[in-house]
């Protein structure tokens, strides 16, 4: 049964170290009169606090945490309590060495940094459930705890004689005998064949990573083994407190990037939580994309992060400043704090959070943005711009429990098919760019104000009007059938290129395609050109010359019928794009990378067949602007954003209320300023 974090308003607040200033009290009752100045409701605790909590073995301090809760209750506000795995105190290491990570040629790490734990380690795993219960036992029945928030960031991977011991056990459970193993790896390549389980080792530049089934098959356990370890965390806590939901911040990081959550297959992790939360740090003014872009990325994100569940998520990081870890650290423009807090409000986060809340005096994160700075003051810029995030998100607590509006457009994204085209030794390193081609296919919805879902292989697409499945290199024979199934009952569906090559063990499909891909799409693969970065060709749709380039696939026609041909090369005019009828469905097939234009041509004219255009009462005059959506039963709330530093205008089509104003808006033309924001609502 999905569980719901049910809230009475939206939450705002963040990362806050008190431990830091157990010598300066003055410090930390001054930091409580300025949390209620900014509507700070929200305060996450102990994340790093386990040396504070435990400076020996066996021996506890939790007078200050104690304090830290009377004065959060008492300005009727809420506790996010942290586990504190994620940094182990010194005495642990030392005492228990084998808790310390070995790494890929076999060297034990030395203490230092966070992250960095055996999650295999039974020592570990006894130390961290003491110090869970006991602070179950401690603050499970406290009316400030609202959640908790299970260590910090997960990632890495250990390679030490437990960590090999249990992956040859998963490998066992996996695939009962060697003979099944060594058929899936392709063994016999190098005469590397298997003979005894004990030979297996994880992937190492000083043994193996040419087997990519074990390099898969690795990336998969260590998803496993961190899940497991979260499992163990939380055993205590839903013993002692059963009511108390629990969360863990996934890594967004900076969308602009690629590989922002690379190493961890969240969608199998968020099963395992009740609540999905994420760190989000874009890169605001940076100098090689305009805002609206780096929106449309942030935007992305949200959306993946709101689709694990299907339900609200929590922003349980951002920063209200700046970071210290991008490679140019700038600082927000004036207004785009406001901007960026309420863009991820709109897409269904119900808070804004920081790291940090007071600023840390020294060591890697003493420049870190926060909101209170080193001189501890209400009149920095970034103390007022979170000021006035909290007005406005205590002026929207209506919206508090409302939904994103419902997508119609869902667009695949696979873990596996992620980390095996990655390894793939084929095609061209440098341009595989799995994630920043489903950016480019999100792009068009996002700047029409399309609602778009993100799936896993296991979600149900029969919701969805459109699915978009591009590069799934590999692909499943049963999500081969499961394409087919929804193309045949009235779906229509977008593949591209690089499609449907190996099968879930790595291992490549003989005699061409799958049949259901084949039937499914109507054509036969034969083969795709690689294109240097300097080469491109040309595709002929609808009238209209785009330019394509890094890959081209070829393909003869079965049923299909091709509605765009390349123009160059010894394959011009041949079939690009195609379109083939499946029983009362449709599936098309994109044979080429095309930047935007193309994207743009094509979806525009299948929005318009499949009617996927938002009827809104916000119509927007540049593509600066975007408008999303949250409702309920009764209301329906527009977020109109400006990503420009210039003003813009908006023209509204029926009667709304202004939610900042409170005052009523007749159909007018309205100018949204820079880095603007309003919020109209109106009744259904």
């Amino acid at each position: 049964m999905t569980k719901k974090l049910k809230l009475t308003e939206l939450l705002h607040g963040g990362d806050y170290n008190p431990d830091q200033w157990l010598d300066h009290p003055e410090v930390i009752k001054k930091d409580f009169q300025l949390f209620k100045e900014a509507n700070i409701n929200t305060v996450t605790v102990d994340t790093f606090s386990w040396a504070t909590l435990e400076p020996n073995e066996g021996e506890y301090h939790f007078e200050w945490l104690d304090d830290i809760f009377d004065r959060v209750e008492a300005q009727n506000g809420h506790v996010i309590l942290a586990t504190p795995s994620g940094a182990r105190p010194r005495w642990l290491a030392e005492k228990y060495p084998e808790v310390l990570r070995v790494n890929e040629k076999g060297e034990r790490a030395l203490f230092g940094e966070r992250q960095n734990h055996c999650y295999t380690s039974p020592v570990y795993r006894e130390k961290v459930q003491t110090i869970n219960r006991k602070l179950a036992e401690r603050y499970g029945q406290r009316k400030g705890l609202l959640m908790w928030h299970i260590s910090n960031e997960f990632g890495g991977e250990c390679h030490c004689e437990l960590c090999q011991a249990a992956f040859r056990d998963w490998l066992k459970n996996k695939y009962q005998t060697l003979d099944n193993l060594n058929h899936a790896y392709w063994s016999g390549f190098w005469a590397h064949k298997y003979t005894n389980w004990n030979q297996i080792h994880s992937p190492s530049s000083e043994g193996d990573y040419t087997f990519l089934g074990l390099n898969l098959d690795w990336k998969r356990f260590v998803t496993e083994r961190t899940v497991s370890f979260f499992d163990m965390e939380v055993e205590p806590l839903h013993e002692i407190t059963p009511k108390i939901l629990v969360t863990t911040n996934f890594m967004g990081g900076n969308p602009a990037e690629s590989h922002v959550f690379y190493d961890l297959d969240y969608q199998k992790f968020a099963k395992h939580v009740d609540v999905i939360s994420w760190d989000s740090y874009p890169n605001w003014a940076n100098d090689y994309e305009s805002t609206a872009e780096l929106a449309m990325k942030t935007g992305l994100m949200n959306d993946v992060m709101r689709s694990l569940k299907h339900q609200n998520y929590l922003i349980m990081e951002s920063t209200p400043s700046q970071v210290n870890w991008h490679p140019f650290n700038r600082s927000k423009r004036p207004g785009m704090h406001e901007m960026g807090s309420l863009q991820q409000i709109a897409h269904g986060a119900d808070s804004v959070m920081y790291f940090q809340l007071h600023q840390s005096r020294g060591a890697s994160e003493m420049y870190h943005g926060a909101v209170i700075t080193h001189n501890m003051s209400d009149q920095t810029r970034a103390f007022k711009d979170v000021r006035q995030v909290g007005n406005d998100l205590k002026q929207l607590k209506k919206i508090t429990g409302t939904s994103r509006q419902t997508a119609k457009v869902g667009i695949v994204f696979d873990y596996d098919n992620m980390w095996a085209l990655d390894d793939s030794r084929n095609y061209a390193n440098k341009t595989k760019k799995y994630w920043r081609t489903i950016q480019d296919q999100y792009r068009y919805f996002w700047q029409q104000d399309i609602p778009v879902e993100i799936l896993s292989v296991d979600d149900d697409l029969t919701p969805y009007t459109l699915i978009i499945d591009p590069m799934h290199f590999m692909m499943s024979k049963n999500f081969a059938t499961k394409l087919q199934d929804y193309v045949r009952q009235g779906g229509h569906l977008v593949g591209t290129y690089i499609t449907g090559m190996v099968d879930k063990d790595f291992l490549a499909y003989l005699g061409g395609w799958p049949s259901k891909l084949h039937d499914t799409y109507g054509i036969e693969f034969t083969e795709t050109d690689t294109l240097y970065p300097t080469q491109h060709n040309h595709i002929k749709y609808r009238d209209e010359v785009f330019e394509s380039k890094d890959y081209c696939d070829l393909f003869s026609l079965d049923s299909a019928k091709p509605i765009a041909t390349y123009q160059d090369d010894f394959y011009a005019g041949d079939p690009a794009v195609t379109e083939n009828k499946l029983g009362t469905g449709k599936a098309y097939y994109l044979g080429a990378r095309t930047d935007a234009d193309f994207l743009n041509a094509f979806y525009s004219q299948l929005s318009k067949e499949l009617d996927l255009l938002n009827t809104i009462a916000v119509t927007k005059q540049t593509s600066t602007i975007n408008v999303q959506v949250r409702e309920d039963e009764i209301n329906r709330y527009y977020f109109v954003i400006n990503y420009s530093h210039k003003k813009a205008e908006v023209l509204i089509t029926k009667d709304l209320m202004d939610e900042f104003t409170n005052q009523p808006v007749r159909p007018s033309t309205q100018t949204i300023n820079g880095y603007g924001v309003k919020v109209y609502s109106e009744m259904k």
